[in-house]
């Protein structure tokens, strides 16, 4: 069960693609028992979208799944645990040890993503949001600038990672079962599996949620978050740690901002409400509005990191 929202969390598993260099079987590094198998232990079994393979052996006391090609494990201990018959102070306590755990596994993917001068951004929002479509569009016009690699989160199905990668840019879908959001863990297993590149950016979108990934840093260098005009205005009022945690607002579908009247300077204010210092831009993922300031921001970030990242703004 999520300690944050309570939600039952099911073994988070990452999609291995002949793209991405997995051998045809999906097997692809070794262990010390002599086999090559593309998987992580975790002491869960594993979601595999492709059941052919399957077996199961324990060692040193663990259970453990392996499989072929389709989905793997990617979490060594997910964020996520039953805690059905706790006492409050015991759910507490195992709330703050999960944080706690994945803030230094944060500060790990955020010393690798330095050493490797890549710029991080994790994209939330709620459902339907169209945050995906956005990075579609967006990714299709960055990579002309630079090395662009993406992480897709979702509960279930490989469909916006396989959306970015028609793009030609690679991706790698993370599905987390029941659980609500994207871990450090998660993440740090997902960026060691696409290609290598260095210098570039990366994109993790979150699970559509915008409750518990406010309290899960992934590493990134900040959070962005996609509010849509069809949501209307009270989001930021509603949904206030998001906000506070977020350092850009896309208000995403502006051309529709007149059929559903929508107020944009009221949910500016109710935004810099809960978060003074966010910064805003309003975008369309359909026509390209706004794009160019959201690609001129994104520069402005890679210019202000301390390993600058090598690109020039579209």
């Amino acid at each position: 069960m999520c300690s944050i929202c309570g939600c039952s969390e099911g073994a988070p598993s990452t999609e291995p693609t002949h793209a991405q260099g997995a051998h045809a079987n999906g097997h692809r590094h070794a262990h010390d028992h002599g086999h090559h198998l593309d998987h992580v232990h975790t002491g869960q079994d594993v979601h595999h979208s492709h059941r052919r393979q399957h077996h199961r052996h324990r060692d040193h006391g663990r259970q453990q799944a392996h499989g072929g090609p389709g989905l793997v494990d990617c979490a060594a201990d997910p964020a996520g645990l039953k805690v059905a018959g706790m006492s409050s102070e015991r759910v507490i306590r195992v709330g703050r040890d999960i944080l706690g755990k994945n803030v230094r596994i944060a500060a790990d993917n955020r010393a690798k993503f330095l050493a490797d001068d890549m710029l991080v951004f994790n994209l939330v929002s709620s459902p339907g949001a169209g945050k995906t479509s956005l990075l579609v569009r967006a990714v299709c016009e960055l990579k002309r600038s630079w090395p662009l690699g993406v992480i897709e989160g979702d509960q279930q199905t490989s469909n916006d990672a396989e959306r970015i990668r028609a793009t030609g840019v690679p991706a790698i879908q993370i599905n987390t079962g029941k659980g609500c959001h994207l871990d450090a863990a998660m993440v740090s297993e997902a960026y060691r599996r696409l290609p290598p590149f260095k210098r570039g950016i990366l994109f993790i979108e979150n699970v559509g949620n915008l409750v518990c990934p406010a309290a899960f840093d992934l590493g990134e260098a900040c959070k962005i978050v996609v509010l849509s005009t069809t949501e209307g205005e009270d989001k930021p009022l509603k949904y206030p740690e998001m906000f506070a945690a977020s350092s850009l607002m896309l208000i995403n579908k502006i051309d529709l901002a007149r059929l559903v009247d929508f107020d944009l300077g009221r949910t500016v204010e109710y935004a810099r409400r809960v978060n003074p210092g966010i910064e805003v831009l309003t975008v369309s993922a359909r026509t390209g509005e706004g794009l160019a300031a959201l690609y001129a921001w994104i520069g402005k970030q890679a210019a202000d990191q301390t390993h600058p990242v090598a690109g020039t703004t579209p």
